[in-house]
């Protein structure tokens, strides 16, 4: 007896044309130009600024103090910038973190100064205790199920306050002897030429682009902030890798803290939260380069360039001092519109390509006969 004929192959399916097509306009689709505009724009924004403003004030402007300052001054904000990004990722905010800036460097100051620790460790235990201090945002915000809004503004009210009471309200000023040298060259040395911080802020950038971008970890994060329930659906812990990127953002404030001690060499606990605006504008306004529609490192670097330019160019202008949040809140705006707006042309095209995307009909599965091999004949 022969084995039955193979299944006939299914009816591919019609090619179904755009809404476009069918109306009888041509598609517009985005060419290779358009991505390039999109990822490497905001890049160009910035050349464009600097060239404007170095036109503008040829004496000043396009100087290597001003390269140098630039580079010095924006090192803390990039680094909290980059502390922003990683719960963003996932769909969070962490609005403690101009909070903990604040308690860090305070506590760097207090724990050198006033207790007398070795500056690596007083370091060290900071560090940690961003990180630790992140978990317990993770914790309240995942666990809590209280929104990330509301939960982390409370957590960073509670830092202030812990802050105040370290302080009594006023500054930590070392003595006369000042404080180690080996300490504050973390944030005055040089390397290559250019200030250290600034390769403290590219160093970090490119490890966060590692592992967003290349490993496991990062592809995890991205999915539970642009679909949790379908992050929940394929085995994701969605709970447990959000409390890591609190964690994360936890210990970069840390660190961002102990440049700030550095920069500062004063403990002031009311400076922390002069960062927390700049930090979410870079953030959000990052997630519209490099990477359009989606929070990454390098855009984010990108975004503090443009910031830092703006502002450098407009205080030498002469410019008056409420320039600045001016500035800073109307690119929080238009960061928070653009990042919006890619997102939703990203999705829609996306939509769009597997709609219109010709199926592929599956081959049936051969025979024995059309293999080559016997018929299944029966004994």
């Amino acid at each position: 007896m022969t084995a039955p004929p193979p299944p006939p192959p299914p009816r591919p399916r019609p090619h179904r044309p755009s809404l476009p097509a069918r109306l009888g306009r041509p598609e517009r689709r985005r060419g290779p130009g358009g991505q390039l505009v999109g990822a490497y724009g905001l890049l160009a924004l910035t050349a464009l600024l600097f060239l404007v403003f170095s036109l503008v004030l040829p004496h000043t402007f396009p100087t290597r103090d001003t390269v140098d300052s630039i580079l010095s001054n924006q090192s803390v904000p990039a680094v909290l910038a980059l502390a922003a990004m990683v719960p963003i990722v996932t769909g969070a905010f962490d609005l403690s973190i101009g909070y903990g800036l604040g308690l860090a460097h305070v506590m760097v100051m207090q724990l050198v100064v006033n207790e007398g620790w070795p500056w690596p460790l007083a370091c060290l235990a900071v560090v940690v205790g961003g990180a630790i201090l992140g978990v317990l945002n993770g914790v309240i915000v995942e666990f809590g199920r209280i929104d990330s809004f509301i939960g982390t503004l409370g957590v960073g009210s509670m830092l202030y306050a812990v802050t105040g009471w370290i302080t009594d309200g006023g500054r930590i000023v070392p003595g006369p002897q000042g404080l180690p040298a080996a300490f504050t060259d973390i944030y005055d040395s040089t390397f290559l030429g250019l200030p250290v911080p600034a390769f403290y802020a590219l160093a970090l950038a490119v490890v966060l682009w590692l592992v967003l971008e290349r490993l496991p970890l990062g592809r995890y994060l991205y999915v539970i902030g642009s679909n949790p329930r379908a992050a929940d659906l394929v085995g994701i812990p969605t709970r447990r890798y959000t409390v890591y990127a609190f964690a994360a953002s936890g210990l970069i404030v840390g660190f961002a803290g102990v440049l700030l001690a550095a920069q500062q060499q004063i403990g002031n606990p009311s400076v922390g939260l002069d960062y927390l605006l700049p930090a979410f504008a870079g953030a959000l306004l990052g997630a519209t380069a490099i990477k359009p529609g989606r929070p990454n490192a390098l855009g984010t670097l990108v975004a503090v360039a443009v910031l830092a330019v703006g502002l450098t160019g407009i205080g030498q202008l002469g410019a008056d001092f409420w320039t600045v949040p001016l500035f800073y809140g109307g690119t929080l705006l238009l960061a928070v519109g653009l990042a919006g707006y890619s997102t939703r042309r990203r999705l829609r095209t996306g939509a769009v390509a597997a709609r219109d995307s010709p199926a592929v009909t599956p081959q049936p599965p051969s025979s024995p006969t059309q293999d080559g091999g016997p018929p299944d004949t029966a004994p």
